[in-house]
């Protein structure tokens, strides 16, 4: 075993385990929106810069935010990669502070050329993320002397994505691909209101869903020769929104000194959907050594629906339970990011790190429902990221190295909420430090030796 294998099984036997122990990375209350907290499609290469990718377009690196950009892969090479997150999260609510650790798994993907111009990719990466565990302060009831409720919420649960891909170059400037997918996954909120008086009855309330779906996702780049060594690469996506013919369901159980006295059940058929996506970006290149891209992402959550309580009774906690639209906001993503490398081809192992950056802004699909209140306060979110690619060995220029993507990534969120029984309206942010491992594995699979 060469020098080169042991490092690439030692790594991947470090990282694997922990990919199987990897939690969903996320203890937030802001992810019992919706499908909960929206994973990006950033694979290590470009989660240093803030997950640029539609422009992206490179024989050694698999992007499927552009399936477009699979038809790169050169006739020699099979690609894998995978990778994981570790977090460090601070949450602030009202005058609750916590801190709280997590990892979480990445992704996992392959790409391969199966013919001139066509590349293959599959990939599975999480959609989204829900866990939480929180209680509000006991109120008084309006109208009662010493009579207080509590809430307790709690959620679980999150959607994952395979997909199949295909990526052909149509003219030498211009590509084209297609990604299919099934996703899957579940949810489960639940709610607990209690009575300080012990001859009160209560309320625990659960949420539940089991989701399975199709997705379907086009992408196109072009590719403009600016200079010898300058190029300008331009790349869309869209995603079809369609209906998810997925159940949902509410169960209600009223308590009495913590024995379940009935119970009774909602069921929702057709009840949820996906929403059309749009993302355009560009990416200019100057040869091997700099490439500097910037991405913007529109999701039209407002158009789908989602079952949620309507005509809400706050003091019996009671309400129809229908799906709704207009019940989240569109999401918008603005992001930015460069890479420098000093020198491609240079023997020193510094020269050959590429060295990346990256901010984005993103405005929630989250609604919190404060716009009733006077305000239209939209839940937001954004970071900073930095981080290298590393090359585990110093191979010439017909064999790629196997590489390490580390970032650090530092992000907010703000999201505005309305209290109890209260008209005043709340904030609950978030920070988070984290540090994303990757490993990117190029083997030659596919090169045919001769023998004189």
């Amino acid at each position: 075993m060469t020098k080169t294998q042991k490092i690439t099984t030692l790594f991947t036997l470090l990282l694997m385990p922990l990919l199987a122990q990897a939690q969903n990375g996320v203890n937030s209350p802001y992810s019992r929106y919706g499908f909960g907290l929206l994973s990006d499609r950033s694979m290590g290469f470009n989660k240093a810069m803030a997950g640029v990718a539609q422009g992206f377009r490179n024989g050694q690196e698999i992007n499927p935010a552009n399936p477009a950009s699979y038809s790169a892969v050169d006739s020699l090479t099979a690609l894998f990669d995978l990778g994981m997150t570790l977090q460090n999260g601070n949450y602030s609510m009202g005058g609750m502070r916590q801190n709280i650790k997590n990892s979480s798994f990445d992704y996992a993907a392959y790409s391969f050329r199966a013919t001139k111009g066509l590349g293959i990719a599959v990939a599975l990466v999480p959609f989204s993320k829900i866990k939480y565990n929180f209680a509000s302060e006991s109120e008084t009831l309006v109208g009662t002397n010493n009579l207080s409720s509590s809430y307790t919420y709690s959620g679980d649960g999150g959607l994952r994505q395979i997909m199949l891909g295909a990526g052909w170059q149509i003219l030498k400037p211009l590509s084209i691909g297609l990604n299919v997918g099934y996703m899957w996954g579940e949810y489960e909120h639940n709610m607990t209101m209690a009575y300080s008086s012990t001859a009160t009855y209560g309320i625990k309330r659960s949420y539940t869903a089991d989701i399975s779906t199709y997705t379907l996702e086009g992408g196109a780049q072009y590719t403009l020769k600016l200079g010898k060594q300058e190029m300008l690469t331009i790349g869309a996506t869209a995603s079809l929104g369609h209906k998810i013919c997925n159940k949902a369901y509410r169960t209600t159980a009223t308590m009495n000194a913590s024995r379940v006295e009935n119970s009774s059940s909602d069921t929702l058929a057709n009840a949820f959907q996906l929403p059309h996506a749009f993302a355009v970006g560009a990416t200019y290149y100057l040869g091997n050594k700099l490439r500097a891209g910037i991405d913007f992402e529109l999701q039209r959550w407002s158009r789908v629906q989602f079952p949620i309580i309507e005509n809400y009774d706050q003091q019996k906690a009671t309400g129809d339970y229908t799906p709704t639209r207009d019940v989240l906001n569109d999401r918008i993503r603005i992001a930015a990011g460069a890479e420098y490398m000093p020198d491609f081809t240079g023997r020193s192992l510094f020269k050959r790190m590429r060295y990346k950056v990256g901010g984005y802004y993103s405005q929630s699909y989250a609604n919190a429902n404060v716009s009733n209140q006077g305000n239209n306060k939209k839940p937001y979110e954004f970071g900073l990221t930095a981080g290298v690619t590393i090359p585990i060995t110093n191979r010439n220029l017909f064999y790629s190295s196997p590489k390490i993507n580390v970032t650090f990534s530092w992000v907010h969120t703000h999201i505005p909420y309305n209290m109890n029984t209260s008209a005043n309206v709340g904030t609950l942010t978030e920070n988070y430090l984290r540090l994303s491992l990757g490993l990117t594995l190029s083997e030659r699979w596919f090169y045919k030796w001769k023998v004189q």
